[in-house]
């Protein structure tokens, strides 16, 4: 039985889920956006980060987009001083994969005021936190600890009339560490579609 849970553990932490863990340092990490710059987490160091996990092919995403709950959130991260990564792990053989323009296209369609779009198709960054699903949100504090991992909201459901309806984690967690406090709720069960990681 010890070998088993030994080898789950191995597993996990293989696939990069036990790497990102609330109240420790947030993976370091350096990608490249849809414009082609580099960018790293530690360009941001002092600052509250938000990371967001994107796919516009999952219905997921498109609710928090159509509904504008999304930009929302972006808006005011930004307004509390808060750097806004989007970050797509899609593989680059999966159907619903967007080259970097096309992506960058969209995120301007649907007004997305996120500061760096992110491609992370080899899954690195993705693999790093242990992100799942489309959306999958974490915030970091100044101090570069991660404070929040899990649902940008707590109606885990595909339809708009939930939106607004819903509590708001991201706010919420981004509210209490921008004030000073311990963030109340630091993990929840993040929801949406499974992100198509590359198998390389």
């Amino acid at each position: 039985m010890k070998s088993f849970l030994v080898a789950t553990a191995l597993s996990l932490a293989a696939a990069g889920a036990l790497a990102a863990t609330v109240g420790q340092p947030a993976p370091a990490f350096t990608a490249t956006d849809t414009s082609g710059k580099t960018v790293s987490l530690a360009d941001f160091k002092g600052k509250h980060v938000v990371l967001e996990w994107v796919n516009p092919g999952c219905p997921y995403v498109r609710r928090h987009y159509d509904s504008a709950n999304m930009q929302g959130t972006q808006k005011d991260a930004q307004a509390k001083g808060a750097v806004w990564l989007t970050i797509n792990s899609t593989a680059q053989d999966a159907g619903d994969y967007m080259q970097p323009a096309a992506l960058q296209q969209w995120m301007a369609s649907q007004k997305a005021a996120a500061t760096h779009t992110l491609m992370d198709a080899e899954g690195k960054v993705g693999r790093a936190y242990g992100a799942r699903t489309t959306p999958h949100m974490y915030v970091i504090n100044p101090a570069g600890t991660l404070v929040y991992a899990g649902a940008i909201d707590d109606q885990p459901r595909a339809s708009l009339a939930d939106t607004a309806k819903a509590t708001n984690h991201v706010k919420a967690a981004l509210a209490e560490s921008t004030a000073g406090k311990p963030v109340t709720v630091a993990t929840t069960r993040a929801y949406g579609c499974s992100i198509k990681y590359s198998s390389m």
